[in-house]
């Protein structure tokens, strides 16, 4: 049977690429119209029994482009297997094990097994005894069932190596070579990769048939639209610089991408945790679990979902802002297919990736890869995550009283006025309310401290250049300090108290300001500057009212922490 020429083909119905009546069933009820281009191109070249080697990117439809032929010729009375498919990822075994089903579902009988490390062996050595028509696994796991003689490859017809390009890669030739040349020398071996290089040519030459290329025009890299940038951020600390950036700028929707299932899972918890509504797709999430997942992703009742790579493939949803690599990916065609998902639609969107260590260099790759620059950025502090914070609170709170829409509590109002609170106190009180309702606990990460030590390296340098310029004239600068904390005390009539509270237990100048009000009953414009540091905070209030303020405050807490204030002493080593 002489194979078509695509070259003058246009992209034909499923009906007329030669695949049985079971197939052609199963295609239909999935809802599949036509086939893609390298679904097009492959499965009637491979219905021919003939080697190829197809070359397109991810999220083309190979799966399917290889399946489909590799199921037409399988004999599901034999109970032996037919068919090997090799896969560089626990989780892409599971993911083509599961196609494999759906597209096979109409073939009465069949069995697809998925092997691979990091699973119980024994359970394995029970399936592939009781017969399976086609093994998907890991080069490793397969090469180890291969040495015990559980799988037994006799009767082997094709072969399909699945990102054969990513599996050399991951340093995984010898098991490969080992396994092609386990195999019969009469089969058919399909070659599936995104690039094709020195590696994977050799690979082809040394156990492919003239095997024939069928290779996919590939698509644009990038999308303009989409804003990409990247954060310097340690392993521990992601979680909650993923916090920060989704609280300064919240997208509607945001899917984030990590490299292994096990991780997913942490970073859902850790989200969960924060009070965010996240959940999760990878390999073991069962299908309909995934699509009811992704039903309430589309509808928003889901703002992040966590995914990896092989798991979010056949995601389409148009609304998606926020693009986040968790991990960077090892292929640069794995980073264009993630920040693909972003943009879409004539929309805006931003693609956001951590690095650390050696994942730089890898950046750089996807940077020539893409021919794009990636943006550096320095991770936003709990600071400037709580002034985003307050200007939006304050431009609600703008807008609501622009518009009229006061709301119906004159009664507490009036209850609280004849009390003998101050509307002042009172819209201080439910301002500090709305904040810590609406505010998330931040967490002190390794990179605020490269912050302040960074801040306090330039606090060191100009307090070395203001020594010199007070040496030149006869003055220490500790002295002229001293005095210009007195005399900015004096002018202001103000004085400083020290708390045993900072950045360590998550305390934030609007919780002391509206704690202070509240128990203490001083007067408006009473406090002056409120500096936290990570363990204790500086707080300006009106020498007139200083004392009033420790007494008011000896057994009170803030957000359940007890704590102790008094005068500032001087250095935190002099204090008592």
């Amino acid at each position: 049977m002489a194979a078509p020429d695509f070259s003058i083909m246009e992209t034909p119905p499923f009906t007329e690429l030669g695949l049985p009546e079971p197939l052609l069933a199963a295609v239909q009820e999935m809802g599949f119209e036509s086939p893609s281009p390298i679904q097009a191109k492959t499965i009637p070249l491979a219905l021919t029994g003939a080697d190829l080697i197809g070359l397109s990117q991810t999220g083309s439809g190979k799966t399917a482009a290889f399946a489909l032929p590799t199921l037409a010729r399988i004999d599901v009375d034999m109970k032996e297997p037919q068919a090997l498919v090799v896969c560089p990822t626990r989780e892409l075994a599971v993911q083509v094990c599961e196609e494999i089903f759906r597209l096979g579902h109409k073939m009465k009988g069949l069995r697809a097994l998925p092997v691979y490390g990091g699973a119980p062996i024994d359970r394995q050595l029970q399936s592939l005894r009781k017969g399976a028509h086609v093994v998907v696994g890991t080069p490793g796991r397969l090469l180890d069932h291969l040495k015990r003689k559980s799988f037994n490859p006799k009767n082997i017809q094709t072969v399909v190596l699945d990102e054969a390009d990513r599996m050399l890669d991951m340093g995984f030739q010898e098991e490969m070579e080992a396994l092609l040349a386990a195999l019969p020398e009469e089969r058919q071996t399909l070659f599936f990769s995104a690039t094709m290089n020195r590696r994977v040519s050799r690979l082809i030459e040394g156990f492919g048939k003239k095997a024939q290329l069928v290779e996919i025009e590939r698509k644009s890299l990038t999308v303009d639209a989409i804003d990409q940038s990247c954060y310097e951020v340690r392993q521990r600390s992601k979680v909650e610089v993923l916090s920060r950036l989704i609280d300064m700028d919240p997208p509607r929707l945001a899917v984030v991408f990590c490299n292994t299932k096990r991780l997913v899972d942490e970073v859902t918890e850790g989200l969960l945790a924060r009070g965010y509504s996240a959940d999760r797709l990878h390999g073991d999430i069962t299908q309909q679990m995934r699509e009811r997942t992704l039903t309430r992703f589309r509808e928003g009742t889901i703002e992040i979902l966590v995914a990896t790579d092989v798991a979010a493939r056949g995601l389409d949803v148009d609304d998606i802002d926020l693009v986040v690599n968790y991990e960077i990916p090892h292929d640069p065609e794995d980073y264009v297919h993630r920040i693909g998902r972003t943009g879409r639609a004539g929309r805006s969107g931003k693609a956001v990736s951590f690095v650390f260590g050696r994942d730089i260099y890898r950046l750089q790759t996807i940077e020539k890869f893409t021919r794009q620059s990636i943006r550096r950025e320095r991770v936003p502090s709990q600071e400037m995550v709580e002034g985003k914070r307050a200007d939006v609170l304050f431009q609600s709170v703008q807008q609501r009283l622009e518009e009229g829409k006061l709301g119906d509590y004159q009664t507490y109002l009036d209850r609280l006025l004849e009390q003998g609170h101050t509307a002042t106190d009172i819209a201080n009180t439910a301002i500090t309310l709305l904040r810590e309702s609406t505010t998330r606990e931040g967490e002190f990460i390794a990179e605020d401290k490269q912050k302040e030590a960074f801040a306090g390296e330039r606090q060191r340098s100009s307090w070395k250049d203001e020594r010199r310029r007070n040496d030149s004239r006869g003055e220490r600068p500790e002295r002229r300090e001293r005095f210009d904390k007195k005399e900015r005390n004096n002018s202001k009539g103000m004085t400083c108290l020290f708390m045993t509270l900072g950045k360590a237990q998550h305390i934030k100048p609007g919780d002391i300001a509206g704690m202070i009000y509240r128990e203490c009953q001083v007067p408006d414009g009473s406090l002056g500057k409120i500096t936290i540091f990570p363990k204790h905070t500086l707080v300006d209030v009106g020498k007139e009212i200083a004392d009033d303020v420790i007494r008011g405050l000896q057994n009170a807490t803030l957000r359940g922490r007890s704590f102790r204030i008094d005068h500032d002493r001087g250095r935190p080593d002099q204090r008592s």
